[in-house]
């Protein structure tokens, strides 16, 4: 029986509208030293963590901000021609008057804005170390994910900010941002259709219609290829685990691997079984019996990996299991589904969907 499918649309939409502005309006250059303008908002920020406000507009939760954004539709309108006024993924209302200086305090984001055709001035550490990007040495580095540096940021002398909704620090730095004067956006990318609304965005903040082509569009063509060769095979049971180094949890579809799987008409045994979200119950797992078992890693690889070993996957329980037996209980690649795989979307799609119907790896892309 063909398993009922859900096309995503995205959590983070945003919407977007072209906010016509004569060049007199561009943001005009800062002129506070860096570093005692960083000293003073340093403080602000610990004083407004947890009420940071954006300027003409209360940050809002991320649900909030879903249910009320629109789609973003890439568009032709060049970024010397005006500003842009969109709903960001916290809820703040963003104009964007200027993208010649643009820092991205999340590697994937970093990697993000040069697919649209847009350059950097400054970046996170893991944009060379997890994302490999070639920044040069004009491109400043600006801090780490969880702990990026304000003062760094504001002596970048940005037009705009391009940050992670989903890092505490990183939303906890709002209301400093927004008193130093800097324009700032917050994103959330779990699934392949926020990332083509992203792109989207910020091939419309560059004038690059051909990029969000290449690099969205033609992804798209791919997934959905995929989508459309394995919508009406049975449903092969998963169950998905996210290990890092001090424990293991089971994960359902609120995850970039679960609206893959689910997307591939997966069924994950979480749906039927919630309470693994929090604890790993093994009785639940071999009632299961799951066809597939796929890990995703966080922080070390060999770290994750040797406290599944040590507390998982040495119980002769775990070794009844027919996916252990069978050799399909399986570690999925960073590159593909930790990180963001941006361009590479089609790539995750295309090696889950080998995995999870191998009759059919010949006709895959």
């Amino acid at each position: 029986m063909p398993n009922a499918r859900r096309t995503w649309p995205g959590r983070f939409l945003t919407k977007l509208i072209a906010t016509h502005k004569g060049e007199s309006n561009m943001k005009t250059g800062k002129q506070i030293g860096a570093a005692v303008l960083a000293a003073a908002l340093s403080a602000a920020l610990l004083a407004g963590c947890g009420t940071a406000q954006s300027s003409g507009s209360s940050t809002a939760s991320s649900a909030a901000a879903s249910a009320a954004s629109q789609q973003a539709q890439p568009g032709s309108t060049s970024q010397s021609d005006g500003a842009y006024t969109f709903t960001d993924a916290v809820g703040n209302t963003v104009t964007v008057e200027s993208t010649e200086r643009v820092v991205a305090t999340y590697g994937s984001y970093a990697e993000t804005w040069t697919l649209a055709g847009g350059t950097l001035v400054g970046a996170t550490q893991d944009a060379i170390e997890e994302r490999g990007m070639d920044l040069g040495e004009e491109v400043a580095i600006i801090g780490t994910v969880k702990e990026p540096n304000l003062e760094e940021i504001i002596a970048a002398d940005p037009d705009f900010v391009i940050m992670n909704a989903d890092t505490s620090s990183q939303v906890d730095m709002d209301q400093a941002l927004t008193q130093a004067g800097i324009t700032h956006a917050y994103y959330r990318v779990d699934s392949f259709e926020e990332y083509l609304d992203m792109l989207a965005q910020l091939c419309q903040f560059t004038g690059r219609q051909d990029l969000y082509e290449q690099n969205g569009l033609a992804v798209k063509e791919q997934i959905d290829q995929i989508r459309e060769l394995v919508k009406d095979e049975e449903s092969p049971t998963v169950l998905l685990l996210r290990a890092y180094s001090t424990g293991v949890k089971a994960k359902g579809a609120d995850n970039m691997v679960g609206y893959m799987l689910e997307d591939l008409g997966a069924d994950n045994m979480v749906a039927r079984h919630e309470s693994l979200l929090e604890d790993i119950n093994l009785e639940e797992i071999i009632a299961e019996d799951p066809d597939y078992i796929f890990i995703t890693t966080m922080g070390s690889e060999q770290q994750a990996m040797d406290y599944m070993a040590q507390n998982v996957e040495n119980n002769p329980a775990w070794q009844q299991l027919t996916a252990v037996q069978n050799d399909r209980c399986l570690t999925l690649p960073k590159d593909l589904f930790h990180y963001k795989p941006n361009a590479r979307w089609g790539e995750s799609y295309a090696y889950l969907a080998k995995i999870l119907y191998p009759e059919l790896a010949g006709q895959i892309g």
